[in-house]
């Protein structure tokens, strides 16, 4: 295995050749004596960790040539982590080089067990923060069409999404609420040869039933009252692209035989017409419902399952995205404080494992308002598990599972909602990052009534 490179800057060629000795065995020690000499190497050597003194030639006796040295470095590469060997009656030079960007400062003489324990320190952040760079990086050119995940659950739903996209069979997506249902099927329109004609999205559990048909099919001039005009629906909105039926098992059963109809038939009636419209679209259907279970119920026809469902796309919930809640979390915090002009650098080592351990009932749009709501708040540098309203696991007591926390966790979040809100299911809910229907199975779960 290949030893860390480490840098070491000193005019002093004895002191120099003392430290290679000293840290050899640990390093791959590179040396140099000025600035030219110490940029040289930091170009092509590629050192993650660099030592400085600050007095360099040609003014060896004054500062500012190591300054300008730290300064050019950093420029290079941001992340080398610059440890400056100062006197000790020069604390403040010490001092403004840390403010200007020095990871750390040693006084001269300098010893070498100290200095072995901050080098060790330097070269893991150092490290860490070239990992998570590249995770980023990586993250940047391999985003899905919008949709980040890195674990393979998400790797498996991105390489279905590529198949079907292809083709124009019907797809049925299945998730719980949060989950990104809508992502997904934009994204397979997108990639399909429908691209440059219309994504037409209608979510049949937000429209009363007695206007949904309307919605769906438009209607004839003076079909009903008030139907002054005559208006096309969002089936025909969808000719040449992409309709995406959203809460599909919100749909009643009289509706879900016109919409088997135009599967079979590609052909639509308005309200109050007796002409026969062709449509091409490509139907994409969501659901957060047991379909199957609802079909058993006879809530919803099995035609229809059939024929929606050609293909079916399950998303797992956050809580099975192995690695993927802190991602998101780390670029949900990038663009709210972009958006809120806040300096914010992460998340404490508390804020990380509360993200971790939470069961994110509300899933992705849970944790983005969460988010939204925590850069808001933050005062620190850094996001808090007070700034996201979620205890620390390191709080959990002793003797308490694991499921029994996060249980316990919930029903606290739950209740101070309901109670912000004033026992408001809607407003509650919204403020969760959650659907209705969602609250209502969680409060169920958790034996919380309402007021």
């Amino acid at each position: 295995m290949d030893k860390p490179k480490l840098l070491i800057v000193d005019d002093d060629e004895d002191l120099r050749t003392q430290m290679k000795w000293a840290l050899a065995q640990e390093y791959e020690v590179f040396l140099a004596e000025d600035r030219p000499s110490a940029l040289e190497a930091v170009r092509t050597k590629k050192v993650p960790v660099v030592t400085l003194d600050l007095g360099l030639p040609p003014w060896p006796a004054s500062v500012e040539e190591g300054f300008a040295t730290l300064a050019e470095i950093l420029t290079i590469d941001p992340l080398i982590k610059v440890i400056i060997a100062t006197g000790r009656g020069e604390k403040e030079h010490a001092l403004r080089a840390v403010a200007d960007g020095a990871y750390d400062f040693l006084y001269k003489p300098v010893e070498i067990e100290e200095l072995k324990v901050l080098l060790k320190r330097a070269f893991y952040l150092a490290g860490l923060e070239r990992e998570h760079q590249e995770l980023r990086s990586r993250v940047g050119e391999e985003a899905f069409q919008g949709i980040l995940g890195t674990s393979q659950k998400m790797a498996e739903v991105f390489a279905t999404v590529r198949k079907v996209a292809t083709t124009d069979v019907p797809v049925l997506i299945s998730g719980e609420s949060g989950t990104g249902k809508e992502l997904v099927a934009s994204a397979i329109h997108r990639l399909s040869r429908r691209k440059n004609h219309p994504f037409v999205v209608i979510n049949c559990g937000a429209i009363p039933e007695n206007l949904l048909e309307a919605e769906l099919f438009g209607h004839e001039k003076g079909a009903y009252t008030g139907a002054h005009v005559q208006r096309k629906g969002r089936v025909e909105a969808a000719h040449s692209g992409t309709l995406f039926l959203d809460e599909i098992g919100e749909l009643s059963l009289a509706l879900q035989v016109k919409l088997l109809r135009f599967l079979q038939e590609q052909v639509i009636e308005r309200i109050g017409g007796r002409e026969q419209i062709k449509v091409d679209a490509r139907v994409i259907a969501a659901t957060n419902r047991d379909l199957k279970q609802a079909m058993k119920d006879g809530t919803f026809r099995e035609d229809l399952y059939f024929r929606l469902g050609v293909i079916t796309i399950p998303l797992p919930p956050l809580r099975e995205r192995e690695g993927d809640t802190v991602l998101l979390a780390n670029a949900f915090l990038r663009r709210y404080a972009a958006e809120n002009k806040k300096k914010l650098t992460g998340f404490t080592s508390q804020a990380v494992s509360a993200l971790q351990e939470y069961a994110w009932p509300g899933n992705v749009r849970e944790l983005e308002n969460r988010l939204k709501r925590a850069v808001i708040m933050a005062e620190g540098n850094k996001i808090t598990p007070v700034d996201l309203e979620m205890e620390s696991p390191e709080d959990k007591p002793e003797g308490v599972s694991l499921k029994e926390a996060r249980e316990a966790l919930e029903k606290d979040l739950v209740t101070r909602a309901l109670t912000r809100n004033n026992d408001n299911i809607t407003k509650a809910a919204e403020d969760l990052g959650i659907s209705r229907p969602t609250l209502y199975e969680l409060m169920e779960k958790l034996g919380i009534g309402r007021k």
